[in-house]
């Protein structure tokens, strides 16, 4: 992020020099034109006040007349001022290049273009792991709508995705663009459909979308009176018992109908940020029902990547430096700990509380006897002649019986 934000305000610079400088060359360049115009008119009128025949071409390159001492003065004047103006332009112009080169400087420095040492595509050897990585690419590509990309990489991989496992993405991109032109008839049918699903996971995406469609005939006025009492009658009979206030509250700005609804305390529904909530409610009940997170895989895993890789990269360089290129000789765990937030624990996390390692396929968990848990190597660690004390409790057991536990 550091990065990112070096590269930005490089560029910021430059975007700023760039405009100041059109701005200022275009202002340079308009009193230029408009000076030569005057100076085009002051010959013509110096020239007819000495009573020569002059004529525009006269003025500028003509051989019938000679010019005056009082001309030859003005023009070379003018000639050295169009010179300055030029060679100031161009100096300004190459300052850009110079600022330019500095945010390629900028990136090369805070940016490192090989990957490879903290890279491993040794799994691309596996035609199975190969087709999992390319399954999750077309489910990130139905969950944007790209459904031509998807189906081409479904055929070029050779991907056998039965339609029924399309068609939900299809149904959810149709109800997303819809809710974006401010149509709510297909979510309203959706949500209608799911009803029961909805309840049982406390949803307000029903009452939300009849609140935003009765806040539609609210804003049309007085006119749509009528049809918004019979549209509360018909839709919130339903949703009263849950969102009896809310309902309360709908129900009460009719009254502000005749003077306008934007000029009435209850003007915070029009307030367009409801239609960017209805579409985030609508994609995390509809990803829930389809047992999906809201994000795609392939998103989460390209964000956690993009997060760990800086730290990645400069532990890797201090152990290059300090020649203990030992100490991380395999790339299937991490040398250290990343936070990567909130967002990203989706699982809990084993740490052995007697070597401090966090658990791993090869080091996973074991329950002993007495209920305590310790990781493998602890177990082996403290196994002696075919003994094991409890690092906890005095019970001694036989480590064989420990069992491996499953998070």
């Amino acid at each position: 992020m550091d990065s990112i934000s070096a590269v930005d305000k490089e560029l910021d610079k430059v975007t700023n020099k760039f405009s100041s400088i059109s701005d200022h060359s275009q202002r340079t360049l308009s009193d230029l034109i408009l000076q030569l115009q005057n100076l085009q008119r002051d010959l013509i009128v110096l020239s007819s006040e000495l009573h020569l025949p002059i004529t525009h071409q006269n003025v500028i390159a003509s051989n019938q007349c000679q010019l005056s001492g009082i001309q030859k003065v003005i023009l070379n004047q003018n000639i050295q001022k169009v010179r300055d103006i030029i060679s100031q332009i161009a100096s300004e112009h190459r300052e850009i290049h110079a600022s330019v080169s500095r945010v390629g400087k900028m990136i090369d420095k805070n940016f490192t273009a090989d990957f490879d040492a903290v890279g491993n595509e040794a799994f691309l050897d596996d035609p199975s792991k190969v087709q999992i990585i390319n399954q999750v690419i077309v489910e990130h590509f139905l969950r944007q709508g790209m459904l031509e990309i998807a189906e081409e990489l479904i055929h070029e991989s050779k991907l056998d995705i039965p339609p029924e496992k399309k068609n939900p993405f299809t149904e959810l991109n149709s109800i997303l663009d819809a809710l974006k032109r401010k149509d709510l008839q297909p979510a309203l049918e959706w949500a209608k459909s799911h009803r029961e699903w909805l309840n049982e996971q406390n949803s307000l995406l029903e009452f939300k979308l009849h609140r935003l469609q009765f806040v539609e005939l609210l804003s049309q006025g007085i006119e749509k009176q009528s049809e918004l009492i019979a549209y509360a009658r018909a839709n919130f009979q339903v949703l009263a018992e849950r969102h009896e206030n809310e309902i309360q509250s709908l129900m009460g700005s009719l009254l502000y109908l005749k003077m306008g609804i934007e000029s009435s305390p209850y003007s915070h529904f029009l307030d367009p940020i409801n239609w960017n909530e209805i579409c985030e409610v609508f994609t995390r009940d509809a990803c829930a029902l389809l047992g999906l997170s809201v994000d795609s895989p392939l998103s989460v895993t390209f964000n956690a990547g993009c997060h760990a890789l800086p730290a990645l990269l400069n532990i890797k360089q201090v152990i290059t430096q300090r020649q203990v290129t030992a100490v991380w000789n395999t790339k299937d765990e991490l040398p250290i700990e990343i936070d990567l937030g909130k967002k990203c624990h989706f699982h809990s996390i084993f740490a052995c509380p007697i070597l401090r390692q966090q658990g791993s396929e090869n080091n996973p968990p074991m329950r002993l006897v007495c209920g305590h848990v310790i990781s493998r190597d602890a177990l082996t660690k403290l196994t002696k002649d075919n003994k094991l004390k409890c690092p906890y409790c005095p019970v001694e057991q036989n480590p064989q019986d420990a069992r491996q536990v499953f998070f």
